[in-house]
């Protein structure tokens, strides 16, 4: 689909939320679903989740605004493994396990950074930007060692429209195109590669699950975002669609028929922001949410223990500051978003997880018009259950 056609599907989407606003209705799945309760909580769930899908599909771990120029680094943790991605000075992104080939330092510390060279601080080896190890402190007396045998351990990696992806199975390869079917092209139309990294917060929360669940529905948003998200967005009123196993969720805003009314039909396709929204989710862990001025993207990992996450919140803009006062504004927003995403909705997940673990009820109930909860749990037990030739589910 080119940019012209993938517009004029937008302008569709935005038709079909006219309506659920003017009819006060939403998308519908087939019937409600349910979701065992211990599955938020069990400690073999929550292994075989990190091994099964963290660490066998694409995770989007970094931005090209992150890396932009030549010896630009960022080093992580991704569900407890080091990771190192780096850009050489061809231009390459590559990732590695961020750990010495001699006794298992890390050689380069959480962060980001620019560097020709990472040398491991515990007995300074030293490995390029492409992961080669190039130095052995005073080999004479260490003994002879096969450099090329010893360069750090390559993860399969790739950039696309500024999203950098990366396989935490060092065996393992990358299928974007496949994988997300056309999805990423979104992010082509929005310039993406060319934005502006701001920075990023971390807040942690129950189970991931938990948390994510509360990405994939509006149905909560008048009674839990009374005052921040509801004025804006109707409650209950979203649309979905499947891309594999990432979606596009369409939030119609309260307005939408008449922000639209006022620009022709066929330039309803280029609105989002004025009079719908859109959270782009990037199977299994990634919310996004662009909006004007700042855009919020939300990677969740599995947490030490089932009931805990790590969410690493990134901001970013289309254009760098102009000033210190622009900056500064930036920083509130920044502020603001955390605040609000820890505030009303992990804050609520934690008191979700006591009651879980409490065995008050064996499972919990996903409505038709939850279609993007259901939908990420039924891929999400697709890859679990390990059966290529199991049918896909299907949106």
């Amino acid at each position: 689909m080119d940019r012209a056609a993938r517009i004029g599907h937008l302008g569709e989407l935005a038709e079909t939320m006219i309506g659920y606003v003017e009819n006060k209705t939403t998308f519908q799945g087939k019937d409600t679903m349910t979701v065992p309760a211990a599955s938020y909580c069990d400690e073999k769930v929550y292994r075989q989740e990190i091994d099964r899908v963290f660490k066998r599909l694409p995770l989007m771990l970094a931005f090209t605004a992150e890396l932009p120029n030549a010896g630009d680094y960022k080093a992580m943790d991704a569900v407890g493994m080091p990771v190192l991605i780096t850009r050489d000075k061809d231009g390459t992104v590559r990732a590695f396990l961020n750990v010495c080939s001699h006794r298992g330092a890390p050689v380069a510390e959480d962060g980001h950074g620019n560097c020709s060279r990472f040398v491991c601080k515990y007995h300074a080896w030293t490995y390029g930007r492409d992961g080669r190890l190039i130095g052995i402190n005073d080999q004479k007396s260490f003994g002879e060692v096969d450099k090329a045998a010893r360069g750090l351990k390559q993860l399969p990696c790739e950039e696309r429209h500024g999203l950098i992806f990366v396989s935490l199975d060092p065996e393992g390869s990358i299928d974007l195109d496949g994988y997300f079917r056309g999805y990423l092209d979104d992010f082509k139309d929005l310039g993406f590669a060319d934005w502006h990294f701001i920075g990023s917060r971390e807040i942690h929360g129950a189970n991931w699950k938990i948390a994510f669940d509360g990405y994939l529905e509006g149905y909560h948003f008048q009674s839990l975002h009374p005052e921040t998200i509801f004025p804006r967005t109707p409650s209950n009123t979203m649309h979905y669609e499947g891309y594999g196993p990432s979606m596009r969720i369409g939030f119609p805003q309260h307005e939408i028929g008449n922000l639209l009314k006022e620009v022709p039909r066929e330039e309803w396709g280029t609105r989002e922001n004025y009079g719908y929204d859109f959270v782009r989710i990037l199977f299994p862990n990634v919310s996004i949410f662009v909006a004007p001025e700042i855009t919020q993207v939300a990677q969740l990992f599995p947490g030490p223990t089932p009931d805990k996450n790590r969410t690493v919140l990134n901001y970013l803009c289309r254009e760098a500051p102009r000033d210190d006062e622009e900056a500064e504004k930036l920083e509130q927003m920044v502020n603001f978003f955390r605040d609000v995403t820890y505030e009303e909705d992990y804050v609520i997940g934690l008191q979700i997880q006591k009651g879980l673990e409490s065995g008050a009820h064996d499972e919990l109930i996903f409505g038709k018009n939850e279609r993007g909860n259901q939908y990420f749990h039924e891929w999400l037990n697709w890859y679990m259950t390990g059966d290529p030739s199991a049918p896909e589910p299907v949106m």
